[in-house]
């Protein structure tokens, strides 16, 4: 057996099955059986190494990574997660690494029921790509399109830890060990999409950056929005790793690689938002709203307009 082959074999015996699985890992493609009466949502992304994680990146948070920055596009459409396929570029068929990396891809996928059905392997320098299948009510999907003017902006979690430990990473500071797990190990919010879902009228993960990817919602809405940035929430370990207040302000707004959901909902579901987000268990805090005017205003605690350098990552930017 080649290399290649063993190496597709060990991904097989690792990946199992399920009833909804009708025919997995070991043929051209894989066929499912969907749930009845559900719509399908299918997203992809890709991690290169070099570009989207530090190259001494356990290969484990790899995997994880790889896979979560899918189900966080899932989330943002409300869906549930069931299936996904890797397609794994390696520089050579080390089997220690291989597996390493699928240790961190099913750990995630098991914490979410979604069972790892195909992919691809090949020779090249390090690289994972996930396509993460799921599915959702005909009609419930969240959608970047449905924002109105006079909706509160919404926001899970906390924002910048990631940016910060990148940030101290790439300057060879010592970086504090939960600013660098939200590096490397990101939480998709998958239920409290799911949780969302007729409440949200609007929704997108942030992924580039939240200003960045707010735009995007402006953008397919048609309307504006009004950010305070000294509403935006942060965790305990960010302010002691970013003492300026002014860091910190830029790393929240457009740092990326927070894998948070952005959203917006009417004022008078306020309370039914916070208590779908108390029953899963995650932190939402209102950051702004929505305007009939276009474009993206943001401004302080005290009232005084701020702008960013950068709404957020671009990938093609010279």
């Amino acid at each position: 057996m080649s290399a290649e082959f063993d190496l597709i074999a060990r991904i097989r015996a690792r990946a199992g099955g399920r009833a909804d699985v009708v025919l997995g890992i070991g043929d051209d493609a894989a066929v499912l059986q969907p749930p009845p009466g559900r719509q399908l949502v299918v997203c992809t992304d890709t991690l290169n190494a070099g570009v989207h994680f530090p190259d001494d990146t356990a290969p484990a948070d790899i995997g994880w990574k790889a896979l979560a920055v899918n189900l966080s596009d899932l989330a943002a459409m409300g869906a549930v997660p069931a299936w996904c396929t890797l397609s794994l570029s390696l520089p050579d068929a080390d089997p220690a690494r291989a597996d390493a990396l699928l240790d961190g891809v099913l750990e995630l996928a098991t914490l979410h029921g979604v069972v790892l059905v195909g992919g691809d392997t090949t020779r090249g320098p390090l690289s994972l790509c996930v396509t993460a299948i799921g599915h959702v009510a005909p009609g419930h999907a969240l959608r970047r399109d449905g924002a109105g003017a006079g909706d509160d902006l919404w926001v899970s979690g906390t924002l910048g830890d990631a940016a910060a430990a990148l940030r101290g990473w790439s300057q060879g500071d010592a970086v504090p060990a939960a600013l660098r797990a939200r590096l490397d190990r990101p939480t998709p919010r998958v239920a409290l999409g799911a949780a969302l879902s007729g409440l949200a009228s609007a929704a997108i993960d942030v992924s580039d950056g939240l200003l960045a990817d707010l735009g995007h919602v402006l953008e397919a809405s048609g309307i504006g929005a009004e950010v305070d940035v000294d509403a935006l929430p942060a965790s305990a370990a960010l302010p002691d790793a970013c003492p300026g207040l002014e860091l910190r302000r830029a790393l929240q707004a457009s740092g990326g690689d927070d894998y948070e959901l952005c959203f917006t909902a009417p004022p008078a579901l306020r309370e039914a938002v916070q208590a779908a987000a108390q029953g899963v268990g995650t932190m939402v805090t209102r950051i702004g709203r929505m305007v009939a005017d276009r474009g993206l205003q943001c401004r302080t605690a005290g009232g005084e307009q701020w702008e960013s350098a950068r709404a957020g990552y671009e990938h093609f930017a010279g």
